[in-house]
């Protein structure tokens, strides 16, 4: 059984999901935000949101002057971030293509590829919209048991509050 303090989490992805998920759980988890974009890492390190979200916005600055400790740190090193992570959330864009009618579902198999090649065992969480049978089939090709999806009900701009105050509970 694992022990449920003191994870190491990862987090792919610092839109409205990744971000407010990764606060959330930075107050008692030591949390690495991962992005591709440089601007977005930098900003997260000197306690700056790259979202306009008010919660998100008030933690980081509360984290900046003492007043609140987030165990909250962003990096463009998708190995340094995956490969001692107990779980990493992969909350990346899927947007949805209606030509075609599809979910780009291409960023979450890339987060998934990276954690399978850095560490295979880590439990992995998509908070990405996906399409049904999604997470069987890639758990198939992947071999791996410690993929799952979580639905994520969360708002723009309200997201770290939909995550500390939820009007949906998942049992």
């Amino acid at each position: 059984m694992r022990e449920f303090k003191n994870l190491k989490i990862a987090v792919a992805g610092t839109g409205y999901v990744g971000l407010s998920i990764a606060t959330l759980l930075s107050q008692y988890h030591q949390v690495t935000a991962v992005d591709i974009v440089p601007e977005k890492v930098e900003l997260i390190n000197n306690k700056k949101s790259p979202v306009q979200d008010e919660y998100i916005e008030k933690f980081l600055q509360a984290d900046k002057s003492g007043e609140r400790k987030l165990n909250l740190t962003a990096t463009a090193d998708a190995e340094k971030a995956y490969s001692t992570a107990d779980f990493i959330i992969i909350a990346v864009p899927t947007n949805y293509d209606s030509h075609t009618q599809h979910f780009d579902t291409s960023a979450v198999e890339t987060v998934i590829e990276l954690v399978m090649k850095y560490n295979p065992n880590a439990v992995m969480v998509i908070k990405s919209t996906i399409p049904v049978g999604f997470t069987e089939s890639i758990r198939i090709k992947t071999g791996s048991k410690n993929i799952m999806f979580s639905p994520e009900f969360l708002r723009e701009s309200k997201a770290l509050y939909d995550n500390v105050y939820p009007s949906k509970k998942v049992a």
